[in-house]
């Protein structure tokens, strides 16, 4: 079946007690037994729920996967996954990733002994250079969070020599866009809060792949960490995947004619896109994503008081946390999602003050660049260039195929 129809019938049989063709919500904490281990597949919702059983079976699906684990957001599944190694372990960590993740590794799991290198990984060389003898895992995300740097995974993994775990954090591409197991890795992270839940409505992780033992071990640590997703919010989730396909084909229609009106712009002085040509890895973007999804970054020309001011004047892009959502977002990382790693670190990975990142939504994308164009033409003044890249033609949704984006294969 296409990535469309399972995302709408995997896991999602009717109900066998009343015929219900949507998977109820089962609001219970307990199963009554018929005896002492007698029962019908559940004994208690910490360790496994029907509904969240329904929304495993769907996002395993997406992914064409043995196994899906579901937690209570990502960071949930972050630190189950996290706690596969033990004390003494060493972890490659891709140096442009979330500020939780970072968080995760440098304020917490050092304390217990886990040890870390953030490092560019679109280097190979540096990579390699990086890896100890107590190496055990490799922590990537691609596109990168906000540079959008890609990665490539299937090189990563060819450089496992001892059994280390490749792990890919495929937030921002979604199963739609990209297969990170099929290219090699050994566990997808997703934080489902975003693209897959895709309505701003629920927190929820969720950590897929395609071995046996990591599946148990997952299981075990979901069910002892107590880090598990509820029903409600399964529900929820699994109510927005089904849209996965047609909302990520928008999100990547948007994004990309918004990317082209943006490098028309003297008063932008970098967009970082991998759908535009100009993208240092735009090539191996293509060879390895089925598409290049909807969130772009970009840095002003002026002081970081443009870009605030820029932030506080769009009308459509609500400035707000978290990206994904079928509204479009603007964030200012340094002061936000990326706040927790330290300045003169932000600055070396390029997470500079006048750096912003639009999560773009399924609006109209001409109302989408009217909207961000008043915005940098109320704050101009402050870049020290006149306006351009303002005529009607610019950045023209119609200019750009609905899904096929500069060479960009079919998902």
């Amino acid at each position: 079946m296409d990535f469309a129809t399972r995302a709408i019938h995997a896991g999602q049989d009717a109900d066998p007690t009343t015929g219900a063709t949507i998977v109820p919500i089962y609001a219970t904490s307990t199963y009554t037994q018929t005896a002492v281990g007698e029962h019908k597949g559940f004994d208690y919702s910490r360790v496994s729920n029907p509904t969240r059983l329904s929304l495993e079976t769907q996002l395993a699906a997406l992914e064409e996967a043995r196994h899906c684990v579901a937690f209570g957001s990502g960071l949930g599944a972050e630190s189950a996954i996290t706690s596969l190694l033990s004390a003494g372990d060493h972890v490659v960590v891709s140096d442009d990733t979330y500020g939780g993740t970072y968080r995760l590794f440098t304020r917490v799991l050092d304390r217990f002994g886990l040890e870390s290198t953030f490092v560019d990984m679109t280097d190979l060389a540096a990579v390699r250079e990086a890896i100890r003898p107590n190496t055990k895992m490799f922590w990537l995300e691609t596109p990168t969070n906000p540079m959008l740097r890609i990665i490539d995974i299937a090189a990563i993994a060819a450089l496992r020599t001892n059994g280390e775990l490749v792990v890919v954090d495929n937030t921002f591409c979604t199963p739609y866009f990209q297969s990170p197991l099929a290219l090699g890795a050994d566990i997808a992270v997703y934080s489902a809060t975003k693209y897959i839940g895709g309505h701003s409505d629920v927190i929820g992780g969720a950590a897929i792949t395609n071995d046996d033992g990591i599946a148990e071990n997952l299981r075990f640590l979901g069910k002892t960490l107590g880090a598990t997703l509820g029903p409600f919010d399964a529900f929820l989730i699994t109510r927005g995947a089904k849209t996965l396909a047609l909302r990520m084909r928008e999100h990547e229609h948007n994004a990309h004619a918004i990317a082209h009106f943006l490098t028309e712009r003297d008063d932008v002085s970098e967009v970082f896109y991998p759908g535009l040509a100009s993208h240092p890895q735009h090539e191996l973007a293509r060879k390895q994503m089925r598409g290049f999804g909807g969130i772009i970054s970009l840095t002003l020309r002026g002081p970081e008081s443009r870009a605030l001011e820029v932030a506080k004047r769009t009308k459509l892009f609500s400035l707000a946390e978290s990206l994904g959502g079928v509204e479009s977002l603007i964030n200012h990382p340094a002061r936000m999602t990326h706040g927790s790693i330290p300045k003169e670190e932000r600055d070396r990975r390029g997470i500079t003050d006048g750096l912003l990142r639009l999560s773009v939504g399924i609006e109209s994308a001409s109302d989408l660049i009217a909207d961000l164009r008043q915005a940098l033409d109320a704050t101009i003044a402050l870049a020290g260039v006149t306006a351009n890249g303002a005529d009607a033609g610019v950045g023209d949704p119609d200019r750009i195929p609905a899904t096929q984006n500069e060479g960009a294969p079919t998902a």
